[in-house]
C-alpha cells in the first residue's frame, strides 16, 4: 500500500499530514466478497446479502462508480461506506451533498492570505476530500447525490473514469496510483425537493437497489445492534416487526426504515436500563416509540393508531 510521499512534493505532503491519521483502519483490504460478507456482519453489524458484495466489487474492478438507490433507513450508506473501507484498507471520505457543492469545496481553493503572501500556486492550495482521497487512494462516498447539481455530478463521473484529477489553476494532473480510489453514491428517488439523475450519469454508474429487507433478515439485523442488556424478549421483538411494516404500507410520509427498527429497539433498552430492568418489557417499547416513530405531526394518529393495535393500549 502507498505510502507518505516526499516532502518537496508539497500537495501530497500536506494531504498525508492533514489527512493521513483520519483515513488509518484496522481493516487490511479485502478483495473477497464471501470474506467481506462475514466481516460486515461480525464488525460492522451490518447484514448484506452476498450478490450485493459482488456487484460492488465488480464495478470497482472494472473502474465504475456505484449508485446505491431506495428509501431511507435501509442501509445505503452505512453499507456503502463499510464497503469502501473493506476495498481500500482505509476508511473513506463522506460528502454530504448540497446544491451548493462544487469543485472547489471537493478538490481544492486556495487560501485568501497564502494567496497573498505566496500567490496563487501550491503553497497556497488547500486540497479537499475529494483530490484527498485520489492522493490516498481511499474511497469516497456521495451522499444523497440527487442533492448536487448535473454539473457536479458529470465532474465526478469524469474522474472516477479517468481516475485522474486535474487542477489548471496550478497547472498539475494528479493521477490515482492505486485501486482504493474508488466512488459509491446514495440516493432515495422517492425524495422531494432534489435534481434528478441525467441520462449520461444512468449510463456509466452501477445501480443497485435497496429495499425494506424481509422480516427474518430485519430481525437479525436488529439483535446484531441490541446484543447488550436489558435484553430484548421474543414478544417486543414481534412488536417491533408488526408495527414497521405496518407503517411501511400505511400513507405516512415518513416511513420507517431498518434504522428506525434498530433506533426503538435501542432507545427501548435504554429506558429499560435506567428503570433498572434486566429486560425491555411492552411498557418500554410503548414509552419509545412515538419518539422514535413519529416524524411529523401529520403522522401522529396513524402511528398511533398502529402502536395501540400491536401493544393493545
Amino acid at each position: 500500500m502507498a505510502g507518505p510521499v516526499a516532502a518537496q512534493d508539497t500537495i501530497e505532503a500536506r494531504v498525508w499530514e492533514a489527512y493521513g491519521s483520519l483515513v488509518e483502519s484496522s481493516v487490511g483490504r479485502v478483495r473477497s466478497p464471501e470474506a467481506a460478507v462475514k466481516l460486515l456482519e461480525n464488525r460492522y453489524k451490518l447484514v448484506v446479502d452476498k450478490r450485493v458484495v459482488t456487484l460492488v466489487y465488480a464495478a470497482f474492478l472494472n473502474g465504475r462508480p456505484v449508485l446505491f438507490e431506495g428509501p431511507p433507513g435501509t442501509g445505503k450508506t452505512e453499507i456503502g461506506e463499510a464497503l469502501l473501507e473493506l476495498w481500500a484498507g482505509r476508511k473513506p471520505f463522506i460528502l454530504p451533498c448540497s446544491e451548493s457543492y462544487d469543485e472547489y469545496k471537493v478538490i481544492g481553493d486556495f487560501h485568501p492570505q497564502m494567496a497573498m503572501k505566496h500567490g496563487f500556486n501550491e503553497d497556497s492550495f488547500v486540497p479537499r476530500p475529494l483530490l484527498a482521497a485520489l492522493i490516498l487512494d481511499t474511497g469516497v462516498l456521495v451522499d444523497e447525490i440527487r442533492r448536487s447539481s448535473e454539473e457536479f455530478q458529470n465532474m465526478l463521473l469524469d474522474i472516477i473514469d479517468k481516475r485522474r484529477i486535474v487542477v489548471p489553476e496550478i497547472r498539475r494532473v494528479f493521477k490515482a496510483r492505486g485501486t482504493g480510489f474508488q466512488l459509491i453514491m446514495t440516493s432515495n428517488p422517492e425524495d422531494i425537493a432534489q435534481n434528478e439523475l441525467s441520462d449520461a450519469f444512468l449510463r456509466r454508474v452501477v445501480r443497485v437497489r435497496f429495499d425494506y429487507p424481509p422480516r427474518h433478515v430485519e430481525e437479525r439485523i436488529v439483535r446484531l445492534r441490541t446484543e447488550e442488556k436489558p435484553l430484548l424478549g421474543a414478544e417486543v421483538m414481534e412488536v417491533i416487526m408488526r408495527v414497521v411494516s405496518r407503517l411501511r404500507t400505511s400513507n405516512i410520509s415518513h416511513k420507517p426504515g431498518t434504522s428506525e427498527s434498530v433506533a426503538w429497539a435501542r432507545m427501548a433498552q435504554s429506558i429499560a436500563a435506567l428503570k433498572g430492568r434486566e429486560r425491555v418489557s411492552l411498557e418500554d417499547l410503548a414509552e419509545a416509540a412515538e419518539a422514535v416513530l413519529v416524524k411529523r405531526v401529520d403522522d401522529e394518529d396513524v402511528v398511533r393508531e398502529v402502536l395501540g393495535e400491536a401493544l393493545n393500549v
